[in-house]
């Protein structure tokens, strides 16, 4: 379908007020652009209320912020990590702020957001490893804070989307804590060269551009050889089997979308049960709009119905 008004606006003011690619600016212009974003979020949502609070982790303290629903009672509530947007070298728990309270409230969990570290001072695997220590430290405590450890689940946006990607195998491969569910939003899965047919028909001139997106993995790299990494780039991986049921949305005008569609067809022929939503006329970055437009508030619904059937009793005790 047609790119729809609100996001043909949205391209339309970008080129009028002649705003640059990200791959043409500094990281401290990046960063400062992807929080000068925040106004324009809404307004959120009043939750039970928050706390933000250090965790330890493998290089030091990891911020983390917590959410309670409005309304919750005295039964342990699942618990759901995510994990923010902004190609691993921008963004914080500030911009994901108001899609957090929306999603708290709608699946009634305690959601813990993680303030990973940032590339290119802290390169691949330290950002994934943040991310890994956040959940096991979720396994241990959560019932500190009202929790329910033994429903836990991930979710991520963007790139994001690939450390949860990424968590969910590290969580298999270790032997740690068990995922109900791994929610992966246009999830950044593989390079952009020579890139799927999205990346080839949509990779400049909708906002995320193929060299925006070949940018960020360079200076989320480590090194040559994590290219062939599956935590890195999940779409390389081999083995998907054993890995937690997923949600996986994706956009139709957005360049990483096939790469998700792809991957959520990997993950059914490995067995893993999927659901793999397309949102038609929409750009990468729709879903942090949160209840701006029709198809970001209904993949907020569609995100938290997902997850109160993976978190409900029949689903766990499996």
């Amino acid at each position: 379908m047609p790119l729809l008004a609100p996001f043909q606006a949205m391209l339309d003011a970008a080129a009028a007020a002649g705003q640059p690619e990200s791959h043409t600016l500094t990281i401290e212009e990046i960063r400062a652009a992807n929080l000068a974003i925040i106004p324009s979020l809404g307004n959120p949502e009043p939750v039970g209320r928050t706390e933000d609070r250090e965790i330890e982790g493998p290089v030091g303290k990891i911020p983390i912020r917590l959410y309670w629903p409005e309304g919750a009672g005295p039964d342990p509530l699942p618990v759901l990590i995510t994990l923010h947007g902004g190609g691993m070298i921008a963004g914080n728990i500030d911009v994901f702020d108001t899609t957090n309270r929306a999603i708290t409230n709608r699946v009634g969990c305690l959601t813990i957001s993680v303030n990973y570290r940032l590339a290119p001072e802290n390169k691949f695997p330290v950002p994934l490893e943040d991310c890994y220590a956040v959940a096991v430290w979720a396994a241990g405590h959560a019932a500190e804070f009202g929790g329910d450890p033994a429903r836990l689940a991930v979710l991520g946006e963007s790139a994001g989307g690939n450390l949860a990607a990424a968590l969910a195998f590290l969580t298999r491969d270790r032997g740690g804590p068990h995922l109900a569910c791994q929610v992966l939003v246009y999830p950044l899965l593989d390079y952009p060269d020579p890139g799927s047919k999205s990346m080839q028909e949509l990779g400049e001139g909708y906002g995320l551009s193929r060299k925006d997106i070949r940018m960020c993995l360079e200076l989320y790299l480590g090194q040559e050889a994590d290219k062939q990494n599956p935590y890195f780039l999940p779409l390389k991986a081999s083995n998907l089997q054993d890995l937690a049921p997923a949600l996986v949305i994706t956009a139709e005008y957005d360049p990483l979308r096939d790469d998700g569609e792809e991957y959520a067809e990997r993950l059914k022929a490995a067995g893993v049960p999927v659901l793999a939503r397309r949102y038609d006329g929409v750009l990468h970055g729709f879903y942090i709009l949160t209840t701006l437009t029709e198809p970001s508030n209904r993949a907020i619904e569609d995100t938290a119905a997902t997850l109160r059937n993976a978190f409900s009793p029949a689903k766990v005790s499996k």
